[in-house]
């Protein structure tokens, strides 16, 4: 039997179940609630073209060139005033611009993480991060997790063991399920990593997407010391095809980071860096994200108005208090990936919840994304995700 030619580590890689679902999805007739995605009709396109415009005309080609692999300057300079409006804290050798989020993670799992260590995530987990820790072999531990994140018990209770390389989590809106981490666990976390001497890296795509409540301050924020990353990132409230987002932290690990992106693309697209940097600097930027806001809530509450009404006695679901998520739990012994197949055959989608479970549980878990659909195509895929619902139980 001839040995394979690829790396170990690429044995047992997966395709992303998410991106599987999206090719059947792109089909015009049906209606998915499945991607990720945000909504493009709130795209800022006109000022998004004008920033192009104005970068030409006043940057020229310098826009176009190679730049430093740590990102340009006057961007980092205001995320790190977006992250600490005082100016006390941070500066631009604690801020590297990536790839979008994705590659923050692929750096940071370059930097970190060996065959066999482990790294601790909520369960369920975001997918994207989930595979890069398995693309670099970690052992991944799922702690347990409610309607206020982690449990803190739990996570206590793994501690007495063993002590992972990292812990992951998504303490805002978290993708898949919605949930926010409360204050009160923000804090006690913060106190056992400085006690155990952790590293935790925060991934925080939708904590501008609030909708009602107050909004809560981040643990890199709280914790401020060198066990604490934090990501960002421009696609949810700007646009993702921009690929902009970074990494805040301590400067000795934004350096490594940045030795390790030299090897990867060298840099971050140019334009899309300009573009995003001239944006903040002449557009409405919070204006725009007040929008999102206002119609993210809107399809978020149409959304729960329809699962009320379509959904059998036996479904419960969670109300997000932000974000682009909702999380459907189905009767127990349920299995959410035959209900898809059913109701792909209606021409609706969404994502099995166990692709978010590293334990491979979940099955009877469905997500479903209301950012990207309009209200007539929620109520009506509901509604037929509802009849098959009614028709398995």
């Amino acid at each position: 039997m001839q040995k394979s030619r690829g790396a170990e580590r690429i044995a047992g890689l997966k395709s992303s179940a998410i991106r599987d679902i999206l090719k059947i999805t792109s089909r015009p007739e049906v209606i998915s609630f499945a991607g990720g995605l945000p909504a493009p009709e709130l795209f800022p396109l006109q000022e998004i073209a004008d920033a192009a415009q104005n970068v030409l005309l006043k940057y020229g080609s310098s826009a176009l060139q190679y730049s430093i692999t740590e990102g340009l300057i006057p961007l980092r300079e205001k995320i790190a005033k977006i992250l600490d409006p005082d100016a006390k804290r941070l500066n631009i050798e604690n801020i590297l611009i990536t790839q979008g989020s994705q590659q923050g993670l692929d750096l940071i799992s370059k930097l970190f993480i060996d065959k066999g260590d482990m790294v601790f995530t909520e369960t369920p987990s975001y997918l994207g991060a989930l595979q890069s820790f398995q693309l670099f072999q970690a052992d991944i531990i799922a702690i347990p997790s409610d309607e206020k994140g982690i449990r803190i018990n739990k996570l206590l209770e793994r501690l007495k063991e063993q002590k992972p390389k990292l812990i992951y989590l998504m303490p805002n809106f978290q993708n898949p399920s919605g949930t926010s981490l409360s204050m009160e666990r923000r804090l006690k976390l913060i106190e056992i990593i400085k006690s155990h001497d952790l590293m935790l890296v925060e991934d925080d795509p939708y904590g501008e997407l609030i909708f009602e409540g107050e909004k809560l301050p981040s643990l890199y924020n709280l914790g401020r010391s060198k066990n604490f990353i934090y990501m960002g990132s421009f696609s949810k409230t700007i646009a993702p095809g921009l690929r902009v987002a970074y990494v805040a932290g301590d400067k000795e690990i934004i350096q490594k980071l940045a030795v390790i992106k030299q090897g990867t693309d060298l840099h971050t697209n140019t334009f899309g860096q300009f573009i995003v940097n001239e944006y903040l600097e002449n557009g409405n930027y919070y204006e725009h994200i007040n929008q999102i806001r206002q119609t993210y809530k809107i399809r978020r509450d149409y959304m729960l108005s329809a699962i009320d009404r379509y959904s059998p006695k036996s479904v419960t679901w969670n109300r997000p208090a932000g974000g682009m998520f909702l999380w459907v739990n189905l009767p127990e012994g349920m299995d959410a990936q035959k209900i898809l197949l059913r109701c792909l055959e209606n021409d609706v989608a969404f994502v099995p919840g166990q692709e978010f479970f590293p334990d491979s549980s979940g099955k009877n878990t469905i997500r479903l994304n209301f950012s990207n659909a309009n209200p007539e195509n929620i109520e009506e895929g509901i509604r037929r995700i509802g009849e098959v619902l009614k028709a398995q139980i």
